[in-house]
């Protein structure tokens, strides 16, 4: 037997029908892409960016769910079809900052309340049209109380999940629709000493 000749097992991996149109035996997936390939990562690039993006976690506000140093990925394309819905984790420009100033603030927070409802935090609890809600994703409870708030036809109502700790809609009332940027998508890097 000769250790120069190939095996029975190469003999038998070649003859089979389903790999013998493996791409890696032809090695022509090595070649560059061409112009055509590169076409279609310029497109896709171009969609990506248009549709998402990856953003930087500054502050505690949103922990436990989120937490500082934290990269996110936020897509932009689902609010041109749909509404926002209640419990989404959205992006967003802050309301309170002046129509002149050039340097915008993103925040991000949930959506606890749409247009129409009634929105009070009261005895550590958060009360949407009269019902305590269950937020078993919260920080812990809020130490303050807000008045009765109505969220008016394209607003809606946001806060943060370390509630405590947040700089949100209790502070300066509903949130236009018009600002939200994206939805959060998922986590996409975690710093490993958090």
């Amino acid at each position: 037997m000769s250790f120069l000749r190939p095996s029975a097992l190469y003999y038998f991996l070649i003859s089979y029908p389903s790999l013998r149109w493996m791409p890696c035996q032809s090695w022509g997936f090595l070649r560059w892409p061409g112009l055509d390939g590169f076409m279609r990562l310029l497109v896709v690039f171009l969609l990506w960016s248009m549709l998402s993006e990856i953003r930087f976690i500054p502050s505690s506000s949103m922990c436990p769910t989120l937490r500082v140093g934290d990269r996110i990925i936020v897509e932009k394309a689902s609010y041109y079809i749909r509404s926002p819905a209640l419990n989404d984790i959205v992006t967003f420009w802050n309301p309170t900052q002046p129509p002149g100033d050039t340097e915008k603030n993103v925040f991000i927070k949930r959506i606890v309340g749409k247009a129409g409802d009634f929105v009070e935090v009261n005895n550590g609890l958060l009360y949407v049209n009269g019902i305590a809600q269950k937020e078993d994703f919260i920080a812990g409870p809020p130490k303050y109380v807000s008045k009765l708030t109505y969220v008016p036809e394209g607003h809606v109502y946001v806060l943060g999940d370390n509630r405590n700790n947040s700089y949100d809609s209790h502070y300066w009332g509903p949130l236009p629709i018009k600002n939200i940027i994206g939805r959060y998508v998922t986590c996409c890097h975690r710093p490993p000493n958090n």
